[in-house]
């Protein structure tokens, strides 16, 4: 490798770093405002002043609003796809929904924004996401609810519904996130990480003592 070349090396690897990086910020900026404003009352300005950037910077990674919105929704959706690997992975019920509570608690204590634009998105008829939702969602759940219909034929656990199953392992991990003030108010200030294990701890006996394997 000649010397020119390997400058030009580094000189791509460290737009490419930079890129990723500007991107990271962007996205964690319209999380933010997405959360609070949602997709009407959001801009790309409100957003590039969070981020820190001009806005013409914004509309160099996204050329739309709803670029970005949806860019917001598939990394986080795509986090929770990530939690979903224990369950595919697990010997039982007991490993996998224990494992998939543990992950999405962290997700709700270390990505509240997202979830809350998942969620808001959502209550208000999923305008933006709808095809995302009748797609990936729904393939995406028809999965998870065969890994615990197997489970079941298996005789690891009590016969329930699979999809209401996975309905409340939703709303309660998910709840952390979207009701978070609510839960700091009632705490008596945010929750510490004894505080965290401690609910993990809790959702997973209910959870688990529900489904009889425990």
């Amino acid at each position: 490798m000649t010397e020119n070349s390997a400058i030009n090396r580094t000189k791509i690897k460290r737009r490419s770093a930079n890129r990723r990086a500007t991107e990271a910020t962007i996205l964690a900026a319209a999380e933010s405002v997405f959360a609070e404003a949602g997709f009407g009352g959001a801009t790309m300005q409100l957003i590039a002043d969070m981020a820190g950037l001009p806005k013409a910077n914004l509309h160099y990674y996204f050329a739309t609003k709803e670029a970005l919105y949806r860019a917001v929704v598939q990394r986080i959706f795509q986090i929770w796809l990530e939690a979903a690997d224990a369950m595919d992975g697990a010997p039982g019920p007991a490993e996998g929904i224990g494992a998939y509570i543990d992950a999405k608690m962290e997700i709700s204590r270390r990505h509240p924004n997202g979830s809350k634009v998942w969620a808001s998105e959502v209550m208000h008829g999923a305008p933006v996401i709808q095809d995302y939702l009748e797609t990936t969602l729904r393939d995406w759940t028809a999965g998870r609810a065969a890994v615990i219909t197997r489970w079941i034929a298996e005789g690891k656990m009590a016969p329930v519904n699979p999809e209401h199953l996975l309905y409340m392992l939703w709303a309660t991990t998910q709840h952390y996130a979207d009701f978070g003030h609510q839960i700091e108010v009632l705490n008596g200030g945010p929750l510490s990480e004894a505080d965290w294990e401690a609910a993990k701890a809790s959702v997973k006996e209910v959870v688990l003592r529900g489904i009889g394997v425990v």
